[in-house]
């Protein structure tokens, strides 16, 4: 009996995935509403005063959305106070809810990721996977990997939706097109018509 061989793996094909980029670690949300005086109105000393009594070291090792329920004027030095509580504690920290923070970082790996490693290959965004992925990650996936790709498609390599492949260059679309247009030579003594004199 011959061995079964797997074509997938034996092929030039790279596997994109997304969710490789999330850490896993656990999201809390911070509201800011409890910090504020009657829960409306932020006064900078009784805001600094909850920021000094509250306990951080809740939010460690953890991503941690900032946002605030009550419909308040919140000023930006309230957030950027707040950041600052949190540094060296939480993994990140982001303004919105749990959704604003997780299109942030997988915006942040995506911008850090070295696409070179994808140049000239056939690529598939592997499908199906967690939920943690956000569709905008896929689609700044796609115009990454645009820029260096060969080809690209959607979901297992061994079933995959084709989205995308590179045009030919000019010059070998140019060559294909001469080939074609030479007509194959007749076999000697074959004269065509109307070539007598």
């Amino acid at each position: 009996m011959e061995p079964i061989i797997n074509r997938v793996e034996e092929s030039d094909i790279e596997v994109y995935n997304l969710d490789a980029l999330w850490d896993n670690k656990p999201i809390a949300e911070l509201d800011i509403e409890p910090f504020l005086v009657e829960g409306l109105i932020l006064r900078e000393k009784e805001f600094r005063q909850h920021v000094k009594g509250h306990d951080w070291n809740q939010y460690a090792d953890q991503h941690v959305a900032v946002f605030c329920s009550a419909d308040a004027i919140v000023p930006t030095w309230a957030y950027m106070l707040l950041a600052t509580k949190l540094e060296d504690i939480a993994a990140s920290v982001a303004v919105g809810t749990k959704e604003d923070l997780v299109r942030d970082h997988f915006v942040r790996a995506l911008e850090a990721e070295d696409w070179s490693v994808y140049q000239d290959r056939i690529v598939v965004v592997k499908g199906c996977g967690g939920k943690v992925v956000p569709t905008n990650a896929y689609l700044l996936a796609t115009q990454k990997l645009q820029a260096v790709a060969r080809k690209l498609m959607y979901g297992e390599p061994c079933s995959s939706v084709p989205l995308w492949r590179k045009a030919k260059s000019k010059a070998s679309q140019s060559a294909t097109s001469a080939k074609k247009a030479v007509k194959p030579a007749l076999p000697a003594g074959l004269q065509t018509f109307g070539s007598e004199t």
